[in-house]
C-alpha cells in the first residue's frame, strides 16, 4: 500500500491504495500556518483510525497545487514513514502527451486525473474536477491532453454571492426541487446548482463541437455528486480518480 496525497487549496486528500483496493480516503484542511509536525500528527491519526500499520506503507506520492506547502508535507510524510515521497511535477514519467503552450504549467491534479481516466475510460475524454475551482480537461481521440477550462468553483461562487450582496444570506449547498424558487434561499440554491449544471452542459457541448465528436465525460471531486445529476449529459462520477492516478504515477516512477 502507498500513501496517495492530493493537496488542494481547500483540502488535502489522504488515501491508502494499492493495485487492488482503496483502503481509506480522508480529508484535512489545507492550512499554510501548520507545521510539518502538525501534518505528520494528522496523518498518523488517520492511519491509526483505519488500523493501518506503518510497516504496510511501501511509499508515498504527493500531488500539489499549493507549492509553498510542498516541503512541509514532504517532511511530514518522511517523519511518519521514514520514506521520501514522490512529488508530481516536471520530469516525472506520466506517459501523457501534453499539447499545451507550456506543458510545465499544467496543474498536477489535472495531469493525475488525466492519467487515471485514460487508463480506465475510452478517449476522447472530458474530465471535470470540482474542487475550489472547477476544471474541465480534454483528452483527444489519440490520448493527448490538449487543454481545457478553469471555472470558479461552486463554493467560491456561493461565497461571493453572499459576501458581495448585503441582503443575501450564507446558505448550505442543497439540491433544489425546482428551478423557479419561491423564496430567497431557494432562488439562490437554484441559481448556483442549476446554473453550474447548465454551464457544464454548455461547455461540454462546445468542447464536443470543437472536437467534432462526442466524448466520454468523467466527473470527480467532492462536489460532483451534487451537480452531475442535474446535468443533461451522461456523466460518469468517479471520486477515486485522483487516488488511482497517483498510484499509476507512483508505479511508473518508483524505480527512478
Amino acid at each position: 500500500m502507498i500513501l496517495a496525497i492530493d493537496m488542494g487549496n481547500t483540502n488535502i486528500v489522504i488515501g491508502g491504495i494499492d493495485s487492488q483496493n482503496i483502503y481509506f480516503e480522508e480529508r484535512v484542511t489545507t492550512d499554510r500556518n501548520k507545521t510539518n509536525l502538525e501534518y505528520a500528527i494528522a496523518m498518523k491519526n488517520i492511519l491509526e483510525i483505519h488500523e493501518i500499520s506503518l510497516e504496510d506503507i511501501e511509499g508515498a506520492i504527493i500531488s500539489s497545487v499549493v507549492p509553498p506547502l510542498n516541503n512541509t508535507l514532504i517532511t511530514a510524510v518522511k517523519k511518519i514513514t521514514g520514506k521520501t515521497p514522490l512529488l508530481v511535477g516536471s520530469g516525472m514519467k506520466t506517459g501523457l502527451n501534453i499539447i499545451m503552450d507550456n506543458p510545465k504549467t499544467t496543474g498536477s491534479d489535472m495531469i493525475v486525473d488525466a492519467v487515471a481516466a485514460l487508463r480506465e475510460y475510452p478517449a476522447p475524454l472530458i474530465i471535470i474536477d470540482m474542487g475550489t475551482a472547477t476544471t474541465m480537461s480534454v483528452i483527444d481521440p489519440a490520448g493527448s491532453y490538449i487543454g481545457g477550462v478553469i471555472l470558479p468553483g461552486l463554493k467560491i461562487s456561493l461565497d461571493t454571492l453572499s459576501s458581495r450582496t448585503a441582503q443575501l444570506p450564507q446558505i448550505s449547498l442543497k439540491t433544489p426541487d425546482k428551478v423557479i424558487g419561491k423564496n430567497t434561499i431557494d432562488c439562490m440554491r437554484a441559481g448556483i446548482m442549476f446554473g453550474t449544471a447548465s454551464m457544464i452542459d454548455g461547455i461540454i457541448d462546445r468542447m464536443e463541437e470543437e472536437l467534432g465528436q462526442t466524448t466520454t465525460v468523467i466527473a470527480t471531486g467532492g462536489l460532483s455528486r451534487f451537480v452531475m445529476p442535474l446535468c443533461r449529459h451522461h456523466i460518469i462520477i468517479d471520486n477515486a480518480l485522483l487516488l488511482k492516478g497517483l498510484f499509476i504515477l507512483y508505479e511508473k516512477n518508483k524505480k527512478s
